[in-house]
């Protein structure tokens, strides 16, 4: 299954188009159906899409040959760094009664925030000194904001939406370690 465009997509699409810049080098990482990696090369040329699912990778290089596509399981793959890492990840707590096909498009781990958790570890090696992470994520994730400082980022929410069961969120993350200090 790959993952649609839904509120979170459209919502750090936003975001997306704000903050990347010409001339920055930006990944997407769990591209899904490719639209950040897209809208991302509306503002420049050098846009890469990873995504675990060898299907959504297949479909990208059939209907954007322009951005480079690569199968990774988050940075796997990945040994280059970049300005802009865009994650727009599973992030819902597991739910039973989630549907074998779509649960490794929208489930973050047992409490949501798993992905994140090891995506947030893995992305400082892979940040440029400036750089940013935009990244989209649910109420229901857990504490997102928490445990990027304790992993060592800022994170600055730029837009969020709202609905009867979660509030939806897109941030902008940077790291506080100097590049090559940890």
């Amino acid at each position: 299954m790959i993952y649609e465009p839904r509120e979170d997509s459209f919502l750090l699409q936003k975001v997306v188009r704000r903050e990347v810049k010409t001339g920055d080098k930006v990944i997407d990482i769990g591209t899904g159906s490719g639209i950040q990696a897209v809208t991302a090369l509306e503002k420049t040329g050098d846009v890469t899409a990873a995504d675990v699912n060898p299907e959504c990778i297949k479909k990208l290089k059939e209907n954007q040959p322009w951005i480079k596509a690569i199968e990774s399981d988050l940075f796997e793959n990945i040994s280059e760094k970049f300005d802009i890492i865009i994650f727009n990840p599973p992030y819902l707590p597991r739910d039973k009664r989630e549907p074998k096909d779509s649960v490794l498009a929208t489930t973050g781990g047992l409490q949501g925030n798993e992905i994140i958790t090891e995506f947030l570890k893995q992305a400082k090696k892979h940040l440029e000194k400036d750089g940013k992470i935009l990244l989209a994520y649910s109420s229901l994730s857990g504490d997102i904001p928490s445990i990027s400082r304790f992993l060592g980022y800022t994170l600055e929410i730029i837009s969020k939406q709202s609905f009867d069961f979660e509030t939806i969120y897109a941030a902008v993350l940077k790291s506080r370690i100097i590049s090559g200090s940890f």
